[in-house]
C-alpha cells in the first residue's frame, strides 16, 4: 500500500507565510488559503495569542504581517 504525501493544512501554510523574511500581505494569505479578508484578519488575531506578529509597510506600500518568534507552547505571549 502506497502512503499519500503529507497533508499541508492552510493553517500551515500561513504559518510558512508569515515565517519568511517579508511575510505576508492580507491579500497573499487569502489567495494561498481561498479565504476571504475577513477570516485572514481572524486567522492573525489567533495568531497573535500564540507568537509575535510585526505589521509592516512594504516599498510598495503593502502591509505585510511576520512573525517574529516561534509559536509558544501553551499559547501563552
Amino acid at each position: 500500500m502506497a502512503t499519500s504525501p503529507k497533508q499541508r493544512t492552510k493553517s500551515a501554510t500561513v504559518t510558512r507565510l508569515l515565517s519568511r523574511e517579508k511575510g505576508a500581505t492580507l491579500s497573499e494569505i487569502a489567495k494561498a488559503t481561498h479565504w476571504k479578508p475577513h477570516s485572514c484578519r481572524a486567522f492573525l488575531s489567533g495568531v497573535r495569542k500564540k507568537a509575535q506578529l510585526v505589521r509592516e509597510e512594504r516599498a510598495d506600500g503593502a502591509t505585510s504581517y511576520r512573525m517574529v518568534q516561534e509559536p509558544i507552547a501553551g499559547g501563552e505571549a
